[in-house]
């Protein structure tokens, strides 16, 4: 457990559809198209003293479409990406469950799989996390409904017609002081 003091602000991020572009159930390096401004929105975060978490549905592991090690090397690709601008996630965080995926193993009802809060549990258990002033930015209805569940504000972004820099640099102005 972590004590009040050293406790952060953390912004939880989708993956597919907030960071980078969603071809769907991307999982190769080759497939990573960044949204527009996303590495600039993660340094602005890491630079506020945010904690950076991602939490990301990957149901196409269930589904058999991809291996779990495929999700890994993403996320390897995606931080390679990021520190070319100066930006980290801290953490990753994925579901690999799908109720009606074709990996019996994976083919079921999980805690983590969004719109449940299992991954920001998660989070919040192996980071210093200060929910008071933590937020959650997706692109779907679920990932707001996550957030409300969790008790931290979402925020519902469409890369089509908003900038992440401008939605990160808004919540960032919101926040309460530590």
């Amino acid at each position: 457990m972590h004590n009040g003091q050293d406790r952060r602000p953390a912004a939880f991020l989708d993956r597919d559809g907030v960071l980078n572009i969603d071809h769907g159930y991307a999982h190769r390096p080759d497939q990573l198209d960044w949204v527009a401004g996303a590495p600039q929105a993660v340094r602005l975060l890491n630079e506020a003293g945010y904690i950076v978490v991602v939490v990301t549905n990957q149901s196409g592991v269930a589904r058999g479409y991809f291996p779990e090690a495929a999700v890994k090397l993403f996320h390897a690709a995606m931080q390679e990406g990021l520190e070319a601008h100066g930006a980290h996630i801290d953490a990753f965080y994925y579901c690999p469950h799908h109720p009606e995926g074709a990996v019996r193993e994976l083919a079921i009802r999980c805690r983590c799989r969004k719109p449940a809060t299992g991954m920001l549990e998660q989070a919040a258990r192996d980071w210093p996390i200060d929910p008071a002033r933590s937020f959650m930015i997706g692109d779907r209805d679920d990932d707001v409904t996550a957030a409300k569940a969790f008790g931290i504000r979402g925020i519902k972004f469409n890369s089509g017609d908003q900038s992440l820099v401008d939605v990160v640099r808004r919540e960032i102005a919101a926040q309460p002081p530590g």
